[in-house]
Order: C-alpha cells, then structure tokens, then sequence
C-alpha cells in the first residue's frame, strides 16, 4: 500500500507518517527494490495503533518507547505493561476533570433554564 493510500485510510498526513517513522513512533516501512514505501498490514497495524495511542494522549516519546520495547521482544511485556498502564492512569485524571467541567457547566446551564422560566437569574 502506498503512503498515499496509508495516509488517507488513517487520516493521516504523509509528512506526518514519514516523522513517525523517523522518530521511531512506528518501525521502520516496507519498501520496494526502488525505495519507496510499500506498507503491509504489519506496517499498517503499527499506523493503527499509533493513531490509538495518539487519541488516547500517550505522548510520541512513550510511544517510540513501546514501539522499542516491542521490537525487542517478549522479555520486555513488563515494561510495555507499566507503560500503558501509566497511561490509563493518566486518562482517568483527565476523565475525572472532564467530569467535574461536565458537572460544573450542567450546574450553570441549569440556572440559566431557571432564569429563562422565571425572568431572573439565582445562583443557589
């Protein structure tokens, strides 16, 4: 599959799959006798999960890191394991601030429905 055709099925740009690989944040790219990218479904795979631990917020440092630590085998589970699990425990946080935003706006909305009803604004 070509970069052009990777880039479009994961709605990411080119430039942006090409520092991925330089970086380390997915392994290095199948390539043709002539050198251009030629990605599998390995290397397809690799995007995919980039794309997730991005959207999960895991920073491209952590996640050059776990590509690392992937390639290196079956011994480094552990540290795979401790790293995503910091990561989880770092999105519950945001999911709990989320939460108290969601609350706090609910509140303020629900005092301007009481206003819109009743002509005045309280905050209880």
């Amino acid at each position: 599959m070509t970069i052009s055709e990777v880039s479009k099925r994961y709605g990411i740009s080119q430039d942006t799959l090409r520092y991925y690989e330089r970086i380390g944040v997915i392994p290095p790219v199948h390539r043709t006798e002539s050198g251009l990218r030629d990605y599998t479904e390995e290397d397809c795979g690799w995007v995919e999960l980039a794309g997730c631990m991005r959207g999960a917020g895991l920073p491209l440092p952590a996640l050059a890191e776990y590509v690392r630590l992937s390639q290196e085998g079956d011994g480094t589970i552990p540290d795979r394991r401790e790293l995503l699990m910091k990561q989880k425990e770092r999105l519950a946080l945001q999911i709990e601030a989320i939460q108290k935003t969601m609350e706090r706006l609910e509140y303020k909305i629900s005092c301007y429905d009481k206003a819109m009803e009743t002509g005045r604004l309280v905050w209880d």
